[in-house]
């Protein structure tokens, strides 16, 4: 039976309804009902077909082979309202605050346009992909760009880090952390910043483009003219593997900043590295990661937690809106937790099914190991899912830096017709069941809060090199590591280097691709 007062709509579309109700008989299904709706009316408010009846309808179906299936696309010809159809039906069936979405006409917009009213007022995590951009950015990190990730740090442009063999740490341009950006093509960035014209120059969004840059070096504090070309960045997603000398015992660093494919080796390969130097000590520098795969977040996790403790524990479950308790709404399986991942699995060119390589790490105060991990207002999403999933296995988190981003939120990239959408669809809790940090992680105040990490507020330094043991951050975790809490006062290094940022309220970031910043189920 159809209920006629679900439809907010004409009393005509009503009357219309029952006469066909009234007239058909008992066996008449509902199908044909629906079908001579549709006849007379494209959209009722608040009823919604399945998104199915509208997937891969195009106004401009692509053909030859999909490389992410290796077969051929199923687009066929549509219409612009077909592919907002899909989006609105796909919104209500998946979106984890579907019953906030206000529902519009999709015949009065834009694909583009809808798509961005298709959310909440209190989201800030929905966005699109050109498909082929986005295979091309999360299979290899290629991305349009010079090599180097700029940090806005009180209105001044400086060097966050940089990648190898890039352009903007070639020999003739060696652009180094805390280096400032003062002109972009003879324009000054202070009295410009943010404007269209600087982020065009900082920011290209293809390759072949020239520009000159005149930078006053960190070190020196001269002043350089340099030109930069812009080409297709391959990122380096771990660098900077160190190992410290400590009374305690061998010390392992690294910095991880993309949960991108090509980081399953690049993790295989630094967790190898440590485990053969027999470190009993961790710090993990994630302050400018944003996040990715969620899966390069279970391995991780994984490797640095061990088969003991993670046996017999999930690493995350997710949770759907309220029309699916049960069943994913994406792939139609059951909810089941997500098990901790201990092979590859084949997201980066390495075979998958090879045992992934574990750390034998120290204990705490807790009995469990101690993992420091050094954070920034970048760090987020799958990155925060680390923290999350190693106290739900009682390690100790240390956690040094800056609050997290808040973003315990989740996607399926969904491709339609050549755009990859992303809504938000669940959100993870750990194996304690602990999940609600959308405020972002913060060293505890009190002993209480045992959902926040122990640990130390901090700024970045820019002043000092990633992975230096003169760097403000690296230098308090390795003093907590020695003493067991936060330095009160400076810590005395050299006469010319104090931290006077020991509450740590700053906000800076770095700009990066939007899918770097997200929690992506594959």
């Amino acid at each position: 039976m159809i209920n006629i007062f679900k439809f907010k709509t004409h009393p005509s579309i009503i009357l219309f309804l029952l006469v066909i109700y009234g007239c058909g008989s008992g066996g008449e299904n509902k199908t044909s009902i629906t079908n001579n709706v549709r006849q007379m009316s494209d959209w009722i408010e608040n009823y919604f077909l399945p998104e199915l009846t509208y997937k891969n309808k195009c106004l401009n179906p692509r053909s030859g082979v999909n490389p992410e299936t290796s077969s051929s696309y199923l687009d066929i010809k549509g219409t612009s309202l077909d592919e907002n159809n899909y989006l609105r039906s796909y919104t209500n069936n998946t979106y984890l605050w579907y019953d906030e979405v206000v529902d519009r006409d999709p015949s009065l917009y834009s694909t583009k346009s809808y798509f961005d009213l298709l959310k909440t007022s209190h989201d800030r995590f929905h966005f699109t992909y050109p498909t082929t951009e986005w295979i091309q950015l999360s299979q290899s990190g290629i991305s349009a760009g010079y090599g180097v990730s700029w940090i806005n740090q009180s209105n001044k442009i400086r060097v966050a880090y940089t990648e190898p063999n890039t352009p903007a740490s070639s020999e003739t341009v060696g652009l180094e952390r805390g280096d400032e950006i003062i002109e972009v093509d003879g324009i000054k960035v202070t009295e410009n910043i943010g404007s269209n014209f600087v982020n065009q120059i900082l920011y290209p969004d293809t390759s072949g483009k020239t520009h000159t840059f005149l930078v006053k070096k960190r070190v020196s504090g001269e002043t350089k003219e340099i030109s930069m070309t812009s080409d297709n960045i391959v990122s380096t997603p771990v660098q900077k593997i160190k190992i410290f000398e400590r009374d305690s015992g061998k010390v392992g660093y690294f910095l991880f900043n993309d949960h991108i494919a090509t980081s399953e080796g690049g993790l295989f390969d630094a967790i190898t590295q440590l485990k053969s130097n027999n470190i009993k000590n961790l710090i993990l520098d994630v302050r400018y990661n944003g996040g990715g795969y969620l899966a390069i977040a279970n391995q991780l996790t994984y490797m640095i937690a061990g088969p003991i403790l993670t046996a017999g524990i999930n690493f995350e479950t997710m949770v759907f809106n309220d029309k699916h308790p049960n069943t994913n709404p994406v792939t139609g399986s059951p909810i089941t937790p997500i098990p901790f991942y201990t092979t590859t699995i084949g997201l980066s060119s390495m075979q998958k099914n090879i045992d992934l390589p574990f750390l034998d790490l120290s204990t705490g105060d807790s009995g469990y190991p101690k993992v420091f991990v050094i954070t920034g207002n970048d760090t987020c999403s799958a990155s925060e899912s680390i923290i999350n999933s190693l106290m739900g296995l009682n390690i100790e988190v240390i956690q040094i830096g800056s609050v997290t981003c808040g973003k315990p939120y989740g996607f399926y990239p969904t491709d339609n017709c050549g755009t990859t959408y992303f809504t938000v669809q669940f959100k993870g809790i750990n194996a304690k069941g602990y999940g609600d940090y959308g405020n972002g992680f913060k060293p505890r105040l009190i002993a209480s809060d045992i959902n926040m990490p122990k640990g130390c507020l901090i700024n970045d330094d820019l002043d000092s090199s990633l992975g230096s043991t003169d760097e403000d951050r690296l230098s308090v975790a390795l003093y907590y590591l020695d003493n067991g809490n936060c330095p009160i006062e400076n810590i005395g290094r050299s006469p010319s280097k104090s931290i006077t940022n020991l509450a740590s309220t700053d906000k800076i970031s770095v700009k990066k691709n939007i899918f770097l910043t997200n929690r992506i189920f594959h």
